[in-house]
């Protein structure tokens, strides 16, 4: 029992890893919470383009001081406009429109992280830092984070409501293109939230595996909304201790215990599925 103890409580004797658990935990759940509505809508593309288009308002953020959530959300909601431009004024299909629009900012933001002098090494906005995380960058998951929870949280009706049906949506008086507007908002703030734990590559794996996963286990969308944070919590807790003791890579592990989890979800509901098919006859005959 002593040896248990002492296995869990050994990382958090480091106060870096107690910065990491609790940036992880935050950016995990308000991307688990963020993606019930991503995959719902059928965003995920667009959550893995902004995601990605955010890194060159980050570096410019940077550079000229700013917090990093101010670039991201500037660049973020550009990408969008950007995408509904081409896609409107073009024969363009919106995928393509997409691809264009974030590989080309992502490009760009390389291009500035190969270019920019710092003093600390803006590779780490690529593939997280979260072992290397400050005061001023904990306050500022934990605020964004935060935020972005308690919004999509009070207008969950509204967003829930405009994902499944928004023709009835706007017939009951809502604005279609404010909730889009809010949901992208959202996205942009929940990326830079994510970017710290495990980077801009791999962010957009935590805006879309715990809301996949959530989909495989349940059909009602409230349901979602727990079974998502929870599972994104418990990944981020897996991935953290694992992370420590096999000395891999905090973000990559974070994401492999998500992927693992979205692959069990998976197998337990093709089992469940075979298991309802072989008996069905049996119930029919019961009923005959």
């Amino acid at each position: 029992m002593s040896a248990a103890l002492a296995w869990i409580t050994e990382p958090l004797a480091f106060e870096f890893m107690q910065r990491a658990l609790a940036v992880t935990l935050v950016a995990a759940v308000a991307c688990a919470v963020l993606s019930c509505w991503l995959v719902l809508i059928g965003w995920s593309l667009m959550g893995d383009a902004v995601s990605h288009a955010v890194l060159p308002g980050v570096v410019l953020a940077y550079v000229v001081g700013l917090p990093f959530a101010v670039g991201a959300l500037v660049f973020g909601v550009g990408a969008v406009a950007l995408i509904g431009t081409v896609r409107e004024s073009t024969r363009v299909k919106a995928d393509a429109a997409i691809g264009v629009v974030f590989t080309t900012l992502f490009a760009l933001g390389l291009v500035l992280v190969s270019v920019v002098p710092s003093q600390i090494d803006l590779n780490h906005i690529l593939f997280g830092n979260v072992l290397g995380v400050t005061d001023a960058e904990l306050w500022q998951v934990l605020v964004l984070g935060v935020l972005a929870v308690v919004i999509a949280l009070v207008k969950r009706r509204d967003l829930t409501l405009h994902a499944f049906d928004p023709t009835h949506a706007h017939a009951v008086g809502l604005n279609p293109r404010r909730l889009s507007a809010l949901l992208l908002g959202l996205l942009a703030v929940t990326s830079v939230v994510g970017l710290q734990a495990v980077g801009v590559v791999l962010v957009v794996a935590m805006l879309i595996i715990p809301g996949a996963t959530a989909t495989l286990l349940t059909r009602r969308f409230s349901r979602m909304l727990v079974i998502a944070p929870v599972t994104a919590a418990v990944c981020a807790v897996v991935g953290i201790y694992a992370s420590y003791y096999l000395d891999t890579s905090v973000g990559g592990t974070v994401v492999l215990a998500q992927g693992l989890a979205f692959t069990a979800a998976y197998v337990v509901t093709i089992l469940a599925r075979r298991r309802r098919t072989a008996t069905r006859p049996v119930r029919e005959a019961v009923a005959a």
